[in-house]
């Protein structure tokens, strides 16, 4: 890409709000099998969402995934919530806005253009458990932790603060991807 291109999508991803971000190149992405592990043995959404596995590819296939692009955007979305229930709200939010992103990102010629959310999909109130029931499955995506990414190796490797929370008053560190080539 080139600098007049990185500047462009920086003043997009501004225009929505989403202004804490960095350039990664998305090859140097951590991923493992413990995410997915942890996906199947300690989500109570594993298996009932069309955005959670199993309905999504498999760690070698995520793996290979991240080599088909050059650059991607990092976001870094630091929130602390005094009711933890209005944290739903927020990431319905901050998905919607991610997703417009995308679109304006493709619309400009970036073909490729595809966002890993920061939070699960939530577009509707009721998720269905397959992608082949999916009400919306031109707009629902997949987390990054979805799509096996160890999020706190790879926020900690850009210089983002990532901690395991012991409560809900604390801050979370929340993170989402765009991929662009």
């Amino acid at each position: 890409m080139t600098k007049g291109e990185t500047k462009q999508i920086e003043k997009m991803a501004r225009a929505h709000g989403l202004k804490d971000f960095k350039w990664i190149q998305p090859k140097s992405i951590i991923t493992g099998h413990w995410v997915r592990a942890k996906c199947i043995y300690g989500c109570p959404s594993y298996g009932k969402k069309a955005c959670c596995p199993p309905e999504l590819p498999s760690v070698g296939e995520c793996q290979q995934f991240f080599t088909e692009y050059r650059s991607g955007l990092l976001f870094h979305f630091a929130v602390k919530f005094e009711n933890p229930e209005m944290r739903f709200a927020w990431g319905k939010k901050i998905n919607k806005e991610m997703l417009e992103l995308e679109r304006e990102v493709f619309l400009a010629g970036f073909y490729k253009a595809f966002m890993l959310s920061a939070n699960p999909c939530r577009i509707c109130e009721k998720c269905k458990a397959s992608k082949q029931e999916c009400r919306n499955p031109g707009v629902a995506r997949p987390t990054l932790e979805g799509f096996c990414v160890d999020v706190y190796a790879t926020a900690r490797k850009m210089g983002y603060p990532i901690q395991v929370l012991k409560g809900f008053e604390e801050e979370m560190n929340r993170f989402g991807l765009l991929l662009v080539e």
